[in-house]
């Protein structure tokens, strides 16, 4: 059975947007309840409407050693800072994702990685839209940040062009990985963007820039992939069953047919390579951000992906974003899809994308970038989400597609 042909996206979904048995919770907010129609799918952390000319970007998600749950969004859209120095939003549930409440606000924080190591909360990423590459540090859980001034407070690059989404930060090794691009030349969008993979002993101070490392950053080339490649970027770092690690980038296409990357890094994490004869892989959902995490029970890969279903299928996948599907792969070579998470049936203005997720005991708990009405004329598009929502999916490894929305 070929696992990527549109056979496996069940054609006969509802369309109402629902979730694949998670478990239910109020939104709670500094905004008034009211502001928020019951049909918006998670519980709502935060909300900006269209209107402001400022959208939620970068969902990012954390477990602090207590049990409270930490999230993060950043700002973009014309009338944001993001280009300037961006701004980002901090968010506490101590009621495991049932309520949310906002616990700082950062300046100079931008496609950020929320992550915790040895007891501390870090955030990881560049100031602004292809900026420098900062990291912070808080010992309260969110409140209060270290400031990332120089070298040895968290400026950890000062040569700009860094791009990157929230993506998984691993330990593999004896060191900490997370997979970055960089744009050179410093001119437009995705064609330019080079993959790459930063580094760092675990036992090291994150907040020294000189002890991280780099490899070398790999530029992609137009002819690749039948000469449908408009970029690679937003690169997972991960560990293959070989124990080989390696950096899965979602793959820009005008096919509908979505592809993911697979960088191969050395040992010592300095030297990047990529075949494309062999290294593109059918991924669903490959077109847009995703973001992988190896399950050590099940010896599976996972993924939550803004798929495509059939009935949606179209030239330029990357825009197509009203479906999520959590997805799995035993070797990261072979996808299937394994449930339908969130549907709506309007592609124009409906969107579930850009989800941070975590493994938490049975289930997956998740933060996403969407999409939806608000009451106040809804989203600007989908790309450009009015909503950041939290979602479990309960029992997760145990649902299939017949578990999802009906």
């Amino acid at each position: 059975m070929n696992l990527f042909a549109p056979r496996i996206l069940l054609p006969g979904l509802a369309s109402l947007a629902l979730i694949c048995p998670a478990i239910p919770a109020k939104a709670q907010t500094n905004a008034p309840p009211a502001a928020f129609p019951p049909t918006v799918p998670g519980v709502v952390i935060a909300h900006r409407p269209a209107a402001s000319g400022i959208y939620i970007g970068s969902p990012s998600l954390a477990v602090l050693s207590n049990g409270h749950y930490i999230a993060s969004h950043d700002e973009f859209g014309p009338k944001s800072s993001e280009h300037r120095r961006a701004i980002s939003h901090i968010f506490l549930s101590r009621d495991r994702g049932a309520t949310w409440g906002k616990i700082s606000t950062l300046d100079g924080a931008f496609w950020s990685s929320l992550f915790v190591h040895r007891n501390a909360l870090y955030l990881l990423g560049p100031d602004k839209h292809h900026g420098n590459l900062l990291i912070r540090r808080s010992l309260d859980g969110g409140v209060t940040w270290t400031s990332p001034t120089n070298p040895a407070t968290g400026l950890l690059r000062d040569d700009g062009q860094y791009h990157c989404a929230p993506m998984p930060v691993i330990e593999h090794a004896g060191r900490l990985w997370r997979a970055m691009e960089r744009r050179i030349p410093p001119i437009a969008w995705g064609i330019n963007y080079r993959a790459g993979m930063f580094s760092i002993p675990v036992d090291a101070d994150l907040l020294q820039a000189t002890n991280w490392t780099h490899s070398n950053f790999l530029p992609s080339d137009r002819a690749w992939n039948g000469g449908d490649m408009g970029a690679w970027l937003e690169g997972n770092a991960v560990v293959s069953p070989a124990g080989e690690l390696v950096n899965v980038l979602r793959v820009q296409t005008r096919s509908p047919e979505e592809k993911a990357a697979l960088v191969h890094l050395s040992p010592d994490g300095r030297t990047a390579t990529f075949d494309p004869a062999t290294d593109f892989i059918r991924f669903p959902g490959g077109a847009k951000k995703f973001t992988l995490r190896f399950d050590p029970e099940t010896k599976r890969y996972w993924a939550l992906a803004s798929i495509v279903r059939e009935r949606h299928r179209a030239p330029d996948p990357g825009r197509i974003r009203n479906t999520l599907a959590l997805t799995t792969s035993t070797n990261l070579l072979n996808w299937e899809v394994r449930c339908i998470l969130l549907y709506h049936p309007d592609t124009a203005k409906h969107g579930f994308q850009y989800v941070d997720w975590l493994f938490d005991g049975q289930d997956i708990i998740a933060v996403c970038r969407t999409a939806f009405d608000d009451g106040q004329g809804g989203a600007h598009n989908n790309h450009d989400a009015n909503y950041l929502t939290f979602h479990r999916f309960a029992n997760f490894r145990r649902l299939t597609m017949a578990n999802s929305v009906p």
